[in-house]
């Protein structure tokens, strides 16, 4: 089996490509724009690993890159849903417009499957309630869920025009080492700038579902191969959810902090088109026979955990990132 991996030095590809290089060969496209060559620097000179560097935006470079594959993998995307707010251009361009050149350069090519990272941003605000993939209508209040939401109605088009094949994946909030962005690391970098103050965007009540980046790779790959229809659309994530002040206070209990003073702005959101509350059914995951190893807390409390001792601070002292001298 062949894979085509976009994004996949990034942080939930490169942990894809660890267990897809396992079962077949991996070329990963990916311009490094927010993706680190160190992630995926132990697969560089693997028989049937390749790396290209380009970007999904050039559709004559990736028909050609494309060629000869079985399965797409289009992990690539705006990596921090927040960046849409100053330019309004970014999810139309690296969700919408991305998504169909992926499309465009496999239907040219004759391949007709695609696993697709989409997101539980795509519902927008709803109930709290557990939210199943047949919740409708899908009204997301973000350019990133709007994003989202575009890019699975092209990849459902293709199946329909085309005889496409799909797996869409809804993503909780992926957390682990690796991670170059969220809440965690927005936290690390105000405790370092000032390890007796941390503000936190929002009043703290914000909840949602966190799964650990392990889980989320194995969740792919295990809905991958246990189901079969034209279009499979999942949930991936847990059923539990991690408030933004608990991570706050596991992360300052973690770094072995004292006395750090919890400052929040105020307000139900951490910013506009943020979803406030969430939760997830996941039990269609669950009849095809897998779910999540950990829960919210524990995936959020292992990510930490990670991240502090990857690249930040560990019991209150500076640790260099991972490989530097």
């Amino acid at each position: 089996m062949k894979y085509f991996i976009t994004g996949g030095a990034g942080f939930i590809g490169s942990h894809l490509v660890d267990k897809l290089s396992d079962i077949g060969a991996v070329t990963v496209y990916d311009n490094l724009s927010s993706g680190k060559k160190e992630f995926i620097q132990h697969h560089l000179g693997k028989n049937g690993f390749h790396l290209i560097q380009a970007n999904l935006l050039d559709l004559d470079s990736l028909k050609q890159a494309i060629k000869g594959s079985d399965v797409v993998v289009h992990l690539a995307a705006n990596p921090d849903a927040r960046r849409g707010i100053e330019n309004t251009r970014l999810d139309l361009e690296l969700e919408t417009i991305a998504t169909f050149n992926v499309l465009e350069a496999m239907r040219v090519n004759g391949i007709k499957r695609i696993l697709f990272a989409s997101s539980g941003t795509i519902y927008g605000e709803t109930p709290i309630v557990p939210l199943s993939e047949d919740h409708g209508p899908a009204l997301p209040i973000s350019l990133y869920g709007a994003g989202k939401l575009a890019s699975e109605g092209l990849i459902s088009a293709f199946c329909g025009t085309f005889d496409f094949q799909t797996w869409i994946f809804r993503f909780a909030n992926i957390v682990g080492d690796r991670a170059t962005h969220g809440v965690i690391l927005d936290f690390i970098e105000k405790l370092k700038c000032n390890p007796t103050e941390l503000e936190i965007l929002g009043d703290g009540t914000q909840s949602k579902p966190y799964l650990h980046v392990g889980d989320c790779v194995e969740g792919i790959v295990f809905g991958f191969q246990h189901s079969n229809k034209k279009i499979n659309v999942f949930n991936l994530g847990c059923p539990s959810q991690t408030s933004v002040s608990t991570i706050a206070e596991m992360l300052v209990e973690e770094a072995g902090l004292k006395e750090v003073l919890l400052r929040y702005t105020g307000g139900t959101r951490g910013w506009p088109g943020d979803v406030p509350q969430v939760k997830f059914n996941v039990g269609k995951m669950s009849k095809l026979g897998w779910k999540a190893s950990r829960t919210s807390d524990e995936a959020v409390r292992k990510a930490i955990r990670e991240i502090l001792k990857e690249r930040f601070i560990y019991n209150g002292k500076p640790v260099p990132p991972s490989g530097s001298a």
